[in-house]
Parts: C-alpha cells; sequence; structure tokens
C-alpha cells in the first residue's frame, strides 16, 4: 500500500519488485527449482513486448521470477475481485474484460502509455489456459497489433514444466519438482505495418510451437 503512493509508474514498479520478492519465496519454499536459460536473455534497458505460453496458475508466480525488469502484463479482471491479491493484482496488471470489445481497447491504450514509458509489456497470446493437447492455442492479434503500431519488439518467453508443477485444474495441485524456462531471439517489427499482422502472428506461433515440440512438453499427446 505505501507502494502505491509512488503512482501508476514508480509505484507499480515497486510492487512489481515485492511480487517478484513473493515469487522467488514462494517458488524455494514449495520446492519448485525455477531455472531460466542464460542464453537469449532480454536487454534490461529495452523495451519489449514479452509473449509467453500459458497452461497453468503457476505462471503469475513464473513470470515475475523470469523477468528481471520492469514490465505491465495484460490480465483477466476477474482476478482483480479477489481480497488483498485482487489489490495488488490490479496495480500492476492491465485488467481486461475478453468479451468486452471497449474493455479491450481501454487495456490496450493502457499498454502503449507503458511502453512509451519504457516498461515492457507482457501478453499471454493464446488469451487463457491451453487446455488442449497442442503446444499452443490459438492466439489472438493483440500482443502483434501492439507490437506493430509501437515498434517494439516480441521477445518470446516459453515455461516447459509449468504443467506438471500445478495443474490448471486446481490451484492445490502444485508439487516440487524443476521449472525450465527459456527465451526465444528477439522478433523485430521494424518496418511492419498492419497488412503483416496476421504473418508476423504466424511466425511467432511457429517458432513458440516448435520449441515445445522439440523439448517434448507433457501437454502434447498424439
Amino acid at each position: 500500500m505505501i507502494a502505491a503512493l509512488g503512482g501508476k509508474v514508480k509505484g507499480g514498479n515497486a510492487i512489481m519488485a515485492l511480487c517478484r520478492f513473493w515469487g522467488d519465496c514462494w517458488l524455494f519454499f514449495t520446492g519448485v527449482r525455477h531455472r531460466v536459460d542464460p542464453s537469449n536473455r532480454p536487454d534490461p534497458n529495452r523495451s519489449y513486448i514479452f509473449v509467453g505460453n500459458h497452461i497453468s496458475y503457476i505462471d503469475a508466480a513464473l513470470i515475475i521470477t523470469s523477468v528481471r525488469q520492469p514490465f505491465r502484463a495484460l490480465g483477466a479482471a476477474e482476478y482483480g475481485r479477489y481480497p488483498i491479491f485482487g489489490y495488488v493484482y490490479q496495480l500492476v496488471v492491465i485488467c481486461v474484460h475478453r468479451k468486452d470489445p471497449e474493455s479491450r481497447a481501454r487495456s490496450v491504450e493502457a499498454l502503449r502509455q507503458f511502453l512509451g514509458k519504457g516498461i515492457s509489456v507482457l501478453i499471454y497470446p493464446e488469451g487463457t489456459f491451453n487446455m488442449g493437447t497442442t503446444p499452443l492455442s490459438e492466439f489472438y492479434n493483440g500482443a502483434f497489433r501492439l507490437a506493430i503500431e509501437t515498434q517494439t519488439p516480441i521477445k518470446p518467453l516459453l515455461f516447459l514444466d509449468a504443467y506438471d508443477r500445478m495443474h490448471y485444474d486446481s490451484i492445490f495441485s502444485v508439487n516440487p519438482g524443476k521449472s525450465r524456462a527459456f527465451y526465444l531471439e528477439e522478433i523485430s517489427v521494424e518496418g511492419l505495418t498492419l497488412d503483416d499482422l496476421e504473418s508476423l502472428k504466424n511466425q511467432v506461433y511457429a517458432q513458440m510451437e516448435k520449441e515445445l515440440l522439440a523439448r517434448q512438453v507433457p501437454w502434447v499427446r498424439p
């Protein structure tokens, strides 16, 4: 609450740092050994649009411990209703009602403003949990439209073990074990226009899908 007095930028960054400390501690005490591959790490002095695969509630802890620089995430507005957690959630997440076009437009404008202040953005392009047996669910356009309109590079981040560490069926299914994350090379959008949106989305999808298949992630089945 004290950190929140610093406003949406400085205060939000301070709260994000506190959340990162919480994530590190929570993962340690639950026995989740989280490691981010050192290759292709993002430049801490640049802004990115981070896109990640989304398959578990544990992604909340994994993302804030994997991205060690200021960012804001796009998240479902319904989580803001929870006591205490909801208050913190709304200070570090841009809330969106996914089925409301006006809400989606407002959230994208808010993300654009943070990018203008040098703060990165995180979007799960699948929109919600992938509960199928394919590497990824179908992508929405939002992350790629924002990247093109703001000329901000895309930085994919993949989580390989979230499905095993906490199944999406229950927040009480967390279990100890390894947790791996790794970045792909950044994808430039320099010079792209909205006419290139579909091809950009397909390019990012294909690269993320290829890497998940190569690492034989456990939720993928014939």
